[in-house]
């Protein structure tokens, strides 16, 4: 019975994350991509977008420029810090408070999705203005 206890608990607690996502992988994810942002690193940002967004934006060059016109304050910002996560299934929606070049506040919202290799990658952001309505 001893023996039996350690593992009931370990295959519980494999049963619980197998497929589950994960607020810290998440923001581990959204880190990684940001980073490659500042460094001008493509392909490791477009490396972090799930199937379906590289599917959309089918190269390294067009997924930056999408990124550097559609979300410039994503590419370049002063500080960007993680807000409140949902974690759902396998889906978890992160907030990050942004402040861009010049001192403009934003709110984006980064989805993700558990993949079928196990790994975790963005599936959309939706940028704000801080204060603006959708």
């Amino acid at each position: 019975m001893r023996i039996l206890m350690p593992l009931v608990l370990l295959l519980s607690l494999w049963a619980q994350s197998a497929g589950a996502a994960d607020a810290g992988a998440a923001q581990s994810v959204i880190r990684a991509q940001e980073q490659a942002f500042a460094r001008d690193d493509g392909a490791t940002a477009y490396a972090q977008a799930a199937p379906e967004i590289q599917a959309l934006f089918p190269s390294v060059e067009i997924f930056m420029s999408m990124v550097k016109s559609g979300y410039p304050p994503v590419y370049r910002h002063r500080s960007f810090e993680f807000g409140a996560a949902q974690v759902e299934g396998d889906s978890v929606a992160q907030r990050v408070h942004i402040v861009d070049p010049d001192g403009q506040a934003w709110e984006a919202l980064y989805t993700l999705q558990v993949q079928p290799d196990g790994s975790l990658k963005i599936t959309g952001c939706s940028l704000l203005k801080t204060g603006q309505s959708v």
